[in-house]
């Protein structure tokens, strides 16, 4: 098992504390001393007032937080969580994505989807309805101008006359979010990992995806998964699964139960499940690095 931890800008308003040289350079490191494997951030560039003010939360761009990590870390690896990969022309991330792997030695792991947030997608100017046909779109351009010179391609909205664009990275995972059969259909596809979210019933209907909320749930979708991979005539093996366990409690409580929550992680392995995502408080800087110094000594590096 492997584990990543999300930045806690998890609130709105936010801590002007976490937004600051020194939140971020004392996190990583942290992080990476206590034997977490990944760091992620969330996207979100024109999120609506109404969300922030009902349980949304402020965000920093993720390529520019990333890369700012990757230059005070040597081995955490860099997944946002995640990049709503229709926001942008393709053309754009491939070039950010390929910049940070260049310069964080191979570190990058592109962890995308399709959103779900309509007022969000109209900010951009980015059609909502045709947010599937431009995510395989864009896959289909990272992959080509990441791997070929005078690259062309006829898109919805631009045109590829021949393009080269470099560095190239030698290979970028991509994990596909989501918790649907489209996902899952396109992990099995081409994805290097699939990396679906916590969503009980409420939340699964305004995402418009599958509730998912226990083991049992994740493993009736991995059953599904799995049967889609074997079909694609794909190694099971090459593929990551990301999820969490709230067994044993939240780590930053004084009654977690470390115990319990390596028994947790210890089911969801069984699943399939080899990254487990951690989340930690987000109410001080102080508090979120004493919970990944904790996390680490009890759960990481407890055998």
């Amino acid at each position: 098992m492997k584990y990543w931890v999300t930045y806690p800008l998890v609130a709105h308003p936010y801590d002007p504390a976490f937004v600051s040289k020194d939140a971020i350079v004392r996190f990583a490191q942290t992080a990476e001393k206590a034997g977490f494997d990944g760091i992620g951030f969330t996207d979100h560039p024109a999120p609506t007032d109404r969300w922030l003010k009902s349980g949304g939360h402020d965000a920093l761009d993720p390529f520019a937080a990333l890369s700012f990590i990757a230059a005070v870390t040597d081995t955490i690896r860099l997944i946002p969580n995640i990049v709503v990969l229709p926001y942008r022309n393709p053309f754009i991330v491939a070039k950010a994505v390929a910049t940070i792997d260049a310069l964080s030695g191979g570190r990058f792991t592109l962890s995308t989807a399709v959103g779900y947030m309509k007022a969000e997608y109209k900010a951009l100017g980015v059609d909502y309805d045709s947010r599937n046909d431009l995510f395989d779109e864009a896959i289909g351009v990272l992959k080509g101008i990441w791997s070929t010179d005078d690259y062309r391609f006829e898109g919805s909205t631009f045109t590829a006359l021949g393009q080269t664009a470099n560095p190239k990275p030698v290979h970028v995972p991509i994990w596909v979010g989501g918790n649907g059969a489209r996902a899952r259909q396109r992990v099995a596809d081409f994805g290097d990992g699939w990396n679906p979210f916590p969503a009980p019933a409420t939340l699964a209907a305004t995402a418009k995806t599958e509730p998912l909320e226990t083991a049992e749930d994740l493993g009736r979708l991995l059953d599904d998964l799995w049967q889609k991979v074997d079909v694609a005539g794909r190694d099971r093996s090459s593929i990551d699964v990301s999820f969490m366990t709230h067994a044993g409690g939240a780590p930053c409580t004084a009654s977690f139960d470390a115990a319990a929550h390596l028994e947790g992680l210890a089911e969801l392995a069984e699943l399939g499940v080899t990254w487990n995502g951690t989340g930690v408080p987000g109410d001080s800087l102080a508090h979120a690095l004493e919970t990944l110094e904790q996390y680490g000594a009890e759960v990481i590096n407890a055998g």
